[in-house]
């Protein structure tokens, strides 16, 4: 989601690191920021917004030398702001982070009691102090980074840079990427690969639970033990485009692949398993809040609306409260009856969609209270909601909607759970099963994931085809109309999504598209289509 770049050598860091920044904007982000060592200072510029307010900063107050680390964020804890853009520092160390820690509360709590004073709202900042604490205590730099490690409990890829100690940076990593690329006398770290072709195609990957220490002659890993792990740089034959995608063919290929992180990231450090609970402190519904709602208007277009589908059976079955799925552009033309007890809950990817933004005018006339569910951090959606539950996709490059989907099904899933949990309609016991079994569920995707040799080999069955039928029971309804959209969208096939306990009649009445020996059973019932 966001991007880090680090350097180690004999040039000019600030402009190396910014030109690799760009690199990297492709992943979005809402502020940038840099530090860079020199004779002993630190000297850290930050903006708000793109990196051209950045690259302004820097020309009024240059900074020089060869160490620095940088960073484009994409909020999570804490509005886009320069106090909350990164690096950030506590007392002789400075950090970047891509991420999010679990348990950055507990953590901070912890701290001010020990006397450290906060100035962002983010969750990174408490990794600073916690590593600064260390080494006030007499801990080695790099053994004040993995002592620090083993109390966080998130995702992370971490670059830290220590004044007192300017020959070299300190790499973690875990669930979240991070690659080191190697030159000649000079050591470059990147969130992606991107960031690193101009100036070296000779790259590692850390992997989770590793630690590296990095100089400009090049770098040593260690793994959760501190036993050191042989690793050497592989070539980079891709170019510059094929980067971007990871090597993939194309950003929809990518972003498929990119499920698991996606998901994980959306659920990660909102779910107490030991409780059963959910914690959406975003959107800070209270119990009596939750109690008097009677409806939940569900509010999307095209993907979004089938995941409002899905969320609409979630919200009913987990939670008990009734709840409808209206078009964005529909809604604000049929006279819903809305009221001070109902929810309303517009789902948009970017936060921009113009119906489903004008059906909140509809709740505000009403005085129902407003919840999103949103990708983009700070739109237009985000900011005319009362609460906003971001999930936490990273940029969607490609227009058929992949990541953004399957996060808007995990954030009403988490929804559903807290909102059973706050009325009293979803028990601790089946609470944790729910929650234990989404815990799961990046592994499983990746374990599909798996199959994409064989699906290739399918598709190239059914190429021929010119309909396709796609049945969904249940919950299962709404999926089947996404998976002929997907189709329709990619490849310019005809395709419906039915009901399956429709699938004998409606497609197959007089004038359909599909063939008749399409049409004949091959058996009884569903099962014989």
């Amino acid at each position: 989601m966001c991007g880090i770049v680090g350097y180690v050598g004999g040039r000019e860091a600030a402009p190396l690191i910014l030109d690799s920044l760009r690199k990297l904007e492709y992943r979005g982000y809402d502020s940038a920021g840099i530090a860079v060592l020199h004779n002993g200072e630190v000297a850290i510029r930050r903006c708000e917004g793109k990196l051209t307010n950045l690259e302004n900063s820097l020309s009024q107050k240059p900074v020089e030398g060869s160490v620095g680390i940088g960073h484009t964020r994409w909020a999570t804890h804490g509005k886009p702001s320069e106090t909350n853009a990164h690096p950030h520092r506590a007392g002789d160390v400075v950090v970047v982070h891509n991420g999010i820690i679990e348990n950055y509360l507990e953590l901070k709590e912890r701290l001010s009691k020990n006397g450290s004073r906060f100035e962002s709202e983010t969750d990174t900042e408490i990794v600073a102090h916690l590593v600064d604490e260390k080494i006030r205590k007499g801990a080695d730099f790099l053994a004040a980074v993995t002592r620090s490690l083993r109390e966080i409990h998130g995702s992370y890829a971490l670059v830290f840079l220590n004044r007192k100690d300017p020959q070299r940076l300190i790499v973690a990593k875990n669930s979240t990427p991070i690659v080191i690329g190697g030159g000649q006398g000079e050591t470059f770290i990147a969130s992606d690969i991107p960031a690193l072709l101009e100036y070296t195609r000779k790259v590692t990957f850390l992997e989770d639970g590793e630690v590296a220490e990095v100089k400009a002659g090049g770098y040593r890993i260690l793994d959760g033990k501190g036993k050191a792990v042989k690793r050497p740089f592989k070539e980079i034959t891709w170019d510059a485009v094929a980067a971007r995608k990871d090597g993939h063919r194309h950003f929809m290929l990518k972003e498929i692949h990119e499920q698991p992180r996606a998901i994980a990231d959306t659920f990660r450090g909102r779910i107490s398993l030991q409780e059963g609970n959910v914690s959406l402190g975003e959107i800070a519904l209270k119990t009596k809040e939750v109690e008097r709602i009677d409806k939940i208007h569900l509010v999307a277009c095209g993907t979004a609306w089938h995941a409002a589908l899905v969320g609409k059976f979630m919200i009913e079955e987990i939670a008990g409260i009734s709840a409808e799925v209206d078009y964005g552009s529909e809604f604000r033309y049929r006279s819903p009856f809305v009221s001070p007890r109902s929810l309303l809950l517009p789902i948009s990817q970017s936060g921009e969609t113009a119906d489903t933004l004008a059906a909140i005018d509809v709740a505000r006339t009403n005085k129902a209270k407003v919840v999103s569910i949103c990708n983009v951090v700070d739109s237009s959606l985000a900011r005319k909601s009362n609460g906003v539950l971001y999930t936490r996709a990273g940029p969607e490059i490609s227009v058929a909607s992949t990541k953004a989907f399957t996060t808007q099904l995990t954030a009403l899933y988490l929804l559903a759970i807290a909102l059973g949990r706050l009325n009293g309609r979803l028990k601790r016991a089946e609470a944790r099963r729910l929650l234990e079994d989404l815990m799961h569920l990046p592994h499983w995707i990746e374990e599909a994931l798996k199959l994409e040799a064989a699906l290739d080999d399918l598709a190239r069955e059914l190429s021929n085809a010119s309909n396709f039928l796609y049945l969904g029971r249940g919950i299962n309804y709404p999926i089947a109309l996404e998976g002929a959209l997907k189709l329709k969208e990619i490849s310019y096939i005809h395709a419906e999504g039915y009901p399956a306990g429709d699938a004998c009649s409606d497609p197959f009445a007089a004038g359909s598209v599909f063939s008749e020996d399409f049409r004949k059973p091959q058996g009884g019932g569903v099962e014989g289509w």
